[in-house]
């Protein structure tokens, strides 16, 4: 695996991030909401402290010469070229609360091309990293995704915020199994992994923040993503838009694309 000075920051950021975040999570502190994001959605204490640290760091890293990110939306960086997408913690629901399933989310892009995806999982410390036409690793094993083919044997995992109960259920009837884990960067490295076979939003709310890096880290272990209708997806750098997403492992992505439409 390639060590380049995106990775070598992104370590670093998740290292001194994990550090400050470490007495907020599963206490109420951290889940107090202190402002109104660039998102249009409150911002809470953990968030705040989170981002914070990671734009610190990537001040100094010389990586990318912006940033968009979750609460302070656009911020000026002093490289060269590029840009960087942060997510400080996707699956704040889950930290605050204390379950063990939320994550550090970077990427960087070249001309809106995702080039490399970070993201490290908070809790147990897992690292998944991707960069572009160099291959998917987990803890630098390179990853791939599961060979199921038939969407009877298969898990997804559905992003669960508001979404239209209708179309779940239909595709929730062929499917061995759903799973609503709460963190969209990590559900689509499990993708690339094979932990499960797909990830689908139907409510259209993931930004380009939550899904840069693990939309790359699950297309470069072999996996398929898509909109609803098979289309590429093509995200603003807004981080109050959001799109549909499909993430599969390839063999059943046809499949799921029908009974969604």
């Amino acid at each position: 695996m390639e060590e380049t000075p995106f990775l070598n920051a992104c370590r670093i950021i998740a290292l001194n991030l994990a550090d400050q975040i470490r007495d907020l999570v599963g206490t109420e502190q951290g889940g107090e909401e202190i402002r109104m994001g660039a998102d249009h959605t409150p911002t809470e204490l953990i968030d705040e402290v989170a981002e914070n640290c990671a734009i610190s760091h990537l001040r100094e890293s010389g990586i990318g010469s912006r940033l968009i990110s979750e609460e302070a939306g656009l911020v000026l960086l002093s490289g060269m070229k590029g840009t960087v997408y942060l997510d400080p913690i996707d699956g704040t629901y889950n930290a605050v609360a204390g379950i063990p399933f939320y994550a550090l989310s970077i990427a960087y892009g070249e001309d809106g091309i995702m080039q490399e995806g970070f993201v490290k999982d908070l809790a147990s410390g897992e690292e998944f990293y991707a960069i572009r036409g160099g291959g998917a690793y987990l803890d630098e094993e390179q990853i791939t995704v599961s060979s199921v083919s038939l969407l009877e044997e298969s898990a997804l995992s559905l992003y669960g915020k508001k979404f239209d109960p209708d179309r779940a259920m239909q595709l929730g009837q062929k499917i061995r199994r759903w799973r609503l884990l709460g963190a969209s960067a990590l559900e689509l490295c499990y993708v690339g992994c094979g932990r499960i076979d797909g990830f689908v939003d139907l409510r259209g709310t993931l930004r380009i923040i939550d899904a840069a890096a693990g939309m790359l880290i699950c297309s470069e272990a072999g996996g398929f993503v898509s909109s609803l209708d098979g289309s590429p997806v093509h995200f603003p750098d807004d981080v109050t838009v959001g799109r549909c997403v499909v993430a599969t492992n390839a063999g059943i992505h046809r499949k799921v694309i029908e009974y969604l439409r």
